[in-house]
């Protein structure tokens, strides 16, 4: 009897493992509509070229070498194993990370972080668009999953020197989000903006001009699905829901998430419409991203009334911040990715010690310090790399016909080009 109790609960958590990361991988579908949504309709089909790339070759990378690296057994707080082999290595994953006990399978365990080192390529899709090389991205993409990310996750997920100092992170808000908007930076900066993004004013200054996403129906569409993915993302870091104290972690973790979010939708909406005067639909859903970020740091400990606190100040400080890098530094941010991942992946690091009693501010501040400099310094090497020797970024004409056109040889619209 106790032997059929143990496998049942083995098989129930892994099968919760296994729901989850679909929902995360769901998230896919909700980046590409709402990165699709939020670029001109000359570069449609080349930023949905890049999602469906990006999550195989994560998947690929991730399985050959990013794991192993992550989760290998190493006695260096800071290099992960280098004793892997190309492929998942069984020795590594028979025990499962639950308090040393092996509550599902390994194959869910993979599965469920595989997704998450997606969504971390995920977010440099949208910063880079309309203007970058395909394949320097999908090279990119290569380095970023299948090393940088792996070795910044250690530090924390796999036991190194992050997790030693007592850096939290529940479920991403520093390994996942600041970590993809790191590398988007350090991406965009080399890059730089599309042309006609800025121009020069009397004065000598630049002013920023707006361009407009091709298709609000496909960004609200991704957005949402992107919140109903996060369930998964933050529920089922949970790991385990067969105990009643775990299904009441999760149930609460649920319950924090959607509020996280629905109070970064109203916090951006009402600021954008006091600064604007109208009541901006695009910080709306950065607003509930925002929310969402935020949250995941620490989406448990937090009473349902403060996490959507959390959520509405991540959804003031997305519409600050996507305003002053456009007005004051200049950084071409399509999607406002930056701003949500990487400014708001900060503050919702910050704000785990408003609720959990463990977290100390000094470790938060370590961890975001260095999960930053790690991740933003390797992605510009690499990144100045790809520039130098294939280069980076489209030329004037490929840009201004599109990067449809120039990369991949068709168009999303083609009944709605005006054909000379």
């Amino acid at each position: 009897m106790e032997t059929t109790v143990i496998e049942l609960i083995y098989a129930q958590d892994t099968f919760f493992l296994l729901i989850s990361g679909a929902l995360v991988m769901w998230m896919a579908a909700g980046f590409a509509m709402l990165e699709s949504g939020m670029v001109r309709t000359k570069s449609v089909a080349e930023i949905l070229t890049k999602n469906i790339a990006l999550y195989s070759i994560a998947s690929i990378l991730y399985m050959l070498v990013g794991y192993n690296i992550m989760y290998g057994q190493s006695d260096s707080a800071w290099l992960p194993s280098v004793s892997w082999l190309l492929g998942l290595d069984h020795s590594l994953l028979e025990v499962v990370r639950s308090g040393g006990e092996t509550r599902h399978s390994y194959f869910s365990d993979f599965f469920f972080q595989v997704v998450f080192v997606a969504t971390s390529m995920s977010i440099v899709s949208g910063a880079v668009a309309e203007r970058m090389k395909l394949w320097a991205f999908l090279l990119f993409a290569v380095v970023m999953t299948g090393f940088i990310y792996p070795v910044e996750g250690y530090w924390k997920w796999g036991g190194g020197i992050l997790d030693q100092a007592g850096f939290l992170d529940f479920a991403g808000s520093g390994v996942v989000h600041l970590a993809g908007a790191s590398a988007a930076l350090a991406g965009v900066l080399l890059l730089g903006p599309r042309k006609g993004k800025y121009i020069e004013r009397p004065d000598g200054g630049l002013q920023p001009m707006a361009i407009p996403g091709s298709n609000m129906t496909f960004a609200t569409l991704g957005t949402l699905i992107l919140w109903l993915g996060w369930f998964g993302f933050n529920g089922g870091s949970q790991l385990t829901i067969t105990s009643v104290a775990d299904a009441n972690a999760v149930a609460l973790v649920f319950v924090n998430t959607n509020l996280a979010a629905a109070g970064g939708c109203m916090g951006a909406l009402i600021l954008a419409r006091l600064w604007f005067g109208k009541t901006d639909l695009t910080m709306g859903l950065n607003g509930i991203l925002a929310g969402l970020v935020a949250i995941t740091a620490e989406p448990y400990t937090p009473t349902p009334g403060l996490a959507t606190v959390i959520g509405l100040i991540g959804g003031l400080i997305v519409v600050v911040s996507i305003v002053l890098m456009d007005r004051w530094a200049h950084i071409d941010d399509p999607v406002g990715a930056i701003s949500v991942h990487g400014v708001v992946g900060i503050w919702g690091l910050i704000a785990v010690v408003f609720s959990n009693p463990e977290a100390r501010l000094l470790a938060q501040l370590e961890g975001i310090a260095l999960i930053f400099a790690w991740t933003f310094g390797a992605s510009w090497v690499v990144w100045w790399v790809l520039k130098h020797t294939m280069g980076i970024r489209l030329s004037e004409l490929e840009e201004y016909e599109g990067a449809d056109i120039a990369e991949i040889g068709l168009e999303a619209y083609p009944e709605f080009t005006h054909k000379l």
